[in-house]
């Protein structure tokens, strides 16, 4: 599997327009009363996102991911090398008007409603009164708020799940070629984190170019084209799912109950794990699930045999010293 995996110190060639390119990208601040001591929050990033994907940034606390991200979106200044956000040096004023943000904690003035904010973020990029009309109710239902509560309704009576979803809303009035999220399903429920996935994969097939931090790789996994991991400042790995987790057809199961002696048979490396058997499917699925009830047993989970993203993702933290706890 090592050999699949695209090293963070190679660059892969180009082959389709670049929404992002970073070359040898450093971030160092000064510490201390003095401010004599120097700590490396990135440390030499060279990374491309190709224009159309949603590429996932990952790491633990402390890992650089929002350091990265401000420094993308002109906000922090580099320390050395250099980045390209639309083909333009970053901070560019015509980029800032291509592209949307969502910041995790973002904050809003509480006292105007859900549609006032998203006029109010409007009338920043200049939009017309009358795009606006059209533009925030096909926001509003896009991301599952009512019309006649965001009208209504104070930004202080929202719930976190709400300000998330307005949140999403400002970040795509301008309808940006690149949106930047920074950990877009913080705090949500199952629900909202659904919801939330389902949009960020409609703006996908709406040709967007969709950049995010975030802690839950399950949700990462489901919806990235490519990611990337940082560590302590340094980038430890970049590509396809694929490339890094391998290319695995075999699925793994997990069952309740069953005779081994039959289940050795549909089952290989059988095994007696947390009180459920455990093996790799041999042959078709559609066989083995066929075959379930003549097993007397009872499915309790089935995945392709490769590693998941949050094991790939520890053992890779692992494998540079770096403690990480979910």
């Amino acid at each position: 599997m090592d050999s699949a995996i695209v090293p963070a110190t190679e660059t892969p060639p180009i082959s389709r327009p670049t929404a992002i390119e970073t070359y040898e990208l450093s971030k160092n601040y000064r510490t201390g009363f003095w401010l004599t001591q120097k700590v490396a929050s990135l440390k030499g990033c060279t990374l491309q996102v190709f224009q159309g994907e949603t590429f996932g940034l990952l790491g633990p606390n402390g890992a650089g991911k929002t350091t990265l991200l401000k420094m993308l979106l002109g906000i922090t200044r580099a320390t050395s090398g250099r980045a390209l956000v639309l083909g333009k040096p970053t901070g560019d004023r015509t980029v800032k008007q291509r592209i949307g943000y969502l910041p995790e904690n973002p904050y809003f003035y509480d006292y105007l409603t859900g549609w006032e904010i998203l006029s109010f973020t409007a009338g920043l990029f200049g939009i017309p009164r009358f795009v606006q009309q059209k533009r925030i109710p096909e926001l509003l239902d896009m991301v599952g708020l009512a019309q006649t509560a965001a009208k209504r309704k104070q930004l202080r009576q929202y719930s976190k799940g709400m300000l998330q979803r307005v949140g999403l809303a400002q970040a795509l009035i301008n309808d940006p070629e690149l949106v930047f999220l920074d950990e877009p399903m913080s705090g949500l429920d199952p629900l909202g984190r659904y919801q939330i996935r389902e949009i960020i994969l409609s703006l996908k097939q709406q040709g967007k170019t969709i950049f995010f931090n975030s802690h839950i790789l399950a949700d990462v996994e489901m919806i990235c084209d490519r990611v990337a991991i940082l560590g302590q400042g340094e980038l430890l790995c970049i590509g396809s799912l694929q490339e890094l987790l391998g290319t695995s057809d075999a699925y793994r199961a997990k069952v309740k109950g069953g005779n081994p002696d039959v289940l050795k048979n549909r089952l290989a490396n059988l095994e007696f794990k947390d009180n459920y058997w455990q093996g790799n499917v041999l042959g078709s699925t559609q066989d083995f699930l066929a075959s379930l009830n003549i097993m007397g047993a009872q499915l309790i989970e089935m995945h392709l045999a490769r590693p998941t993203l949050e094991e790939f993702f520890v053992l890779q933290l692992q494998a540079k010293g770096i403690r990480y706890s979910a």
